[in-house]
């Protein structure tokens, strides 16, 4: 008798796609991907990297820049790439894929600019695989917004150079 296998949930076949995507990144700090959905219908995909004809981290190197959090925390991030939401987005403005009542799926909680964007356009959900370390002001923001934030695992991403 041959074993009956599971077959994954539309969560977990978007969520295992945002791996695909975050393949393509090319800054190797967050490796993180997007996928935007709407009806179980893929819209656009996103990963960390450069605008186009911009060089890449990969390529050139890291430009990074010290952020100081409200408790004193130091952190740097890189700021030669654009976020996997961004580009995800970013990709939808310019074919002109409305994404009005569509859900987000993402590698982790999406940061401050990023759930601002989400917001602006209509995103109705966000199902991410991970919690970002500064990710309480997003939380904050989609309870605001309305938008439903699912997180799969409940461990913070980590990445070199935090």
């Amino acid at each position: 008798m041959s074993e009956t296998k599971k077959r994954p949930s539309w969560d977990e076949y978007f969520i295992s796609m945002v791996d695909e995507a975050a393949k393509r990144a090319t800054c190797d700090r967050g490796k993180s991907g997007a996928v935007i959905v709407k009806e179980k219908r893929i819209l656009c995909t996103g990963y960390v990297g450069s605008p186009p004809g911009f060089p890449h981290c990969d390529e050139v190197g890291h430009l990074l820049k010290k952020v100081i959090d409200e408790d004193g925390t130091v952190r740097q991030h890189c700021v030669r790439t654009i976020h996997a939401e961004q580009n995800a987005i970013s990709q939808a403005a310019r074919y002109g894929i409305p994404l009005d009542g569509a859900t987000l799926y993402c590698t982790m909680e999406p940061c401050r600019v990023c759930a601002m964007l989400i917001i602006s356009v209509g995103i109705k959900k966000v199902i991410v695989k991970r919690r970002y370390h500064a990710g309480q002001d997003t939380r904050e923001l989609f309870k605001e917004a309305g938008i439903e934030l699912i997180v799969m695992e409940n461990e913070v991403q980590e990445y070199s150079n935090q």
